[in-house]
């Protein structure tokens, strides 16, 4: 092989073990996985949480020192193999011929640290520069990654940037040193659709300019299917199939990939047949809700969140909403729950108005009206156990311990968790068996609306058909009237019988489902259809 066609990262048996916590025995969390990425190339790693994809990222920039795991086999960046390099080496490898892109830039940027610092910190510390020249750099390739304005920008704190600007400044710190390899764990994840498109064009676009290779990390496989030229399928910590990405997808050879093929929703996949709805169960009319910002009280110093929005949820029925993030979406479904008072308009659930009832009066009422939240990590009170986090709501409404408890058992088993670990702690469990868990809290009361907000965002394919699955079943055996508020237009022509298309707080379109993703009437919402990525 010449030096032209030699890979410009080499990986051979790898293989990672975690010490356990209690001492036993280690766990496997990637087993001898082996690829090659060609210089300028692009691979993508696919497969459900759990199946090692992100520890095997993690490990290519040598990032599990420290952390008490073993790491085992070769990763050759060209003629280095990280794992047999020096600590400082290790250091001096990344992000100048290595670099990486989280999945939560919050986490990842120092939140009190200007972002041209942090940009200019890592120029400086593998390139030598001085400070004048490395904050020349950081606004060079804040420009480079759209960042409007970049010199003014670039004095901005992590807080002050959208999630996709955050996201460009994560790519543009990558970028700073002009790696020859980008390994991006998730980027898009977090992203509505609009912007998922932009950030995704944005790397390749930096691909074609600097010729690095990609490595992409993700569960999305729409987004592989437009992104990558090969990709490897993980399952367990072992790969089950590598290929190029258009024969992977359309003809797989493994049972495990057909699988996650058949869970992606689509959003050209017909809807099945669902029940008639019946009369208003909930409707709100001139819903409005400002936010005050900081530093003054006149009228230019308000945020309408929630413009003027009305419409009606009816019995029986999923109503999905839809749009980008700052839309509207949650904080509508915050008022209709009353976790948010509205600003002005009207809420009438049930035949009562029930806009301005105080907590007193609008305690019963909470019974039927509940949501589960999007973050279950959040919503979930880490030092309290599973069964009394499900069975709190019931005491609240008086229902003595014993009962509560054994509600809670039961509701643990019909959402397809293990009633015996009911004395256990969430973070004993997986994201999709919390996400459980606060389904389960939310039936308690038997309510009859059921709020979701973004229920699936963060689960991969397989687990989001799983919970999907289990909303409808319960929808048919509770007698639930469902909103369902997400960014991903595929998973809410799957779940909805009309749908509600938010855009800058104002309701600008809404339809039974198939029409509107036959026959878009807004121009907004014919742009959110044609940015949602399909599989080729």
């Amino acid at each position: 092989m010449s030096d032209a066609d030699a890979p410009v990262l080499s990986v051979r048996d790898l293989t990672v073990d975690f010490p356990a916590a209690d001492g036993g025995a280690a766990l496997r969390a990637v087993e001898e996985i082996s690829f090659d990425l060609a210089a300028g190339g692009a691979l993508g790693i696919v497969g459900e949480s759990g199946s090692g994809k992100s520890t095997t990222a993690l490990a290519l920039l040598g990032l599990h020192r420290r952390s008490g795991a073993r790491v085992s086999g070769r990763i050759m960046l060209g003629d280095d193999d990280v794992n047999a390099l020096d600590d400082e080496s290790v250091r001096r490898l990344r992000g100048r011929r290595i670099a990486m892109i989280f999945q939560d830039p919050l986490s990842a940027l120092d939140p009190y640290y200007r972002i041209g610092d942090q940009i200019s910190e890592v120029y400086r510390t593998h390139t030598g520069a001085g400070r004048r020249a490395a904050w020349a750099r950081a606004v060079e390739v804040l420009d480079r990654v759209g960042i409007p304005d970049a010199a003014r920008r670039a004095r901005a704190r992590p807080h002050e940037f959208s999630g996709g600007m955050r996201q460009r400044a994560l790519i543009a710190m990558a970028l700073a040193c002009e790696p020859e390899i980008l390994v991006a764990d998730e980027p898009t994840s977090a992203l509505d659709v609009t912007v998922q498109a932009q950030i995704l064009d944005l790397i390749d676009e930096l691909r074609a300019d600097t010729g690095m290779a990609l490595l992409l990390v993700t569960h999305d496989l729409g987004v592989v299917s437009r992104s990558v030229e090969r990709v490897l399928v993980m399952q367990n910590g072992r790969a089950v199939e590598e290929g190029p990405v258009s024969e992977v997808l359309r003809s797989p050879a493994e049972p495990y990939t057909r699988a996650l093929l058949a869970a992606v929703p689509r959003i050209d996949a017909p809807r099945p047949a669902r029940r008639e709805p019946g009369e208003p169960l909930l409707t709100v009319a001139g819903l409005t809700r400002e936010f005050r910002r900081p530093g003054g009280g006149l009228r230019h110093d308000v945020m309408r969140a929630v413009d003027d929005v009305s419409l009606d949820i009816r019995r029986g029925e999923t109503l999905g909403v839809v749009g980008e993030s700052g839309s509207g979406k949650t904080t509508l479904a915050r008022m209709i729950v009353r976790l948010l008072e509205p600003t002005a308009g009207s809420i009438v659930f049930a035949g009562q108005d029930i806009t301005r009832l105080p907590d007193r009066r609008l305690r019963p009422i909470r019974r039927d009206l509940q949501m589960v939240f999007q973050d279950p990590v959040s919503s979930l009170n880490p030092r309290r156990t599973v069964g009394d986090s499900i069975a709190d709501p019931l005491r609240v409404q008086g229902t003595g311990d014993r009962e509560a408890l054994r509600t809670a058992r039961e509701l643990m088993e019909r959402v397809g968790l293990d009633a015996a670990r009911h004395d256990r702690y969430p973070h004993e469990f997986s994201g999709g068996q919390r996400q459980r868990m606060g389904i389960a809290r939310a039936l308690s009361l038997r309510p009859k609306l059921l709020v979701c907000d973004e229920p699936v965002s963060a689960l991969d394919v397989s687990t989001q058909a799983q919970i999907l699955e289990l909303l409808s079943g319960l929808q048919e055996e509770y007698e639930l009237t469902i909103m369902f508020v997400s960014h991903d237009l595929a998973v809410v022509r799957q779940v909805s019988d009309r749908v509600a298309v938010m855009h800058n707080g104002e309701l600008v379109e809404l339809a039974e489902a198939g029409e509107l993703y036959d026959a878009p009437q807004h121009e907004y919402t014919r742009t959110l259809l044609a940015a949602v990525p399909v599989l080729a």
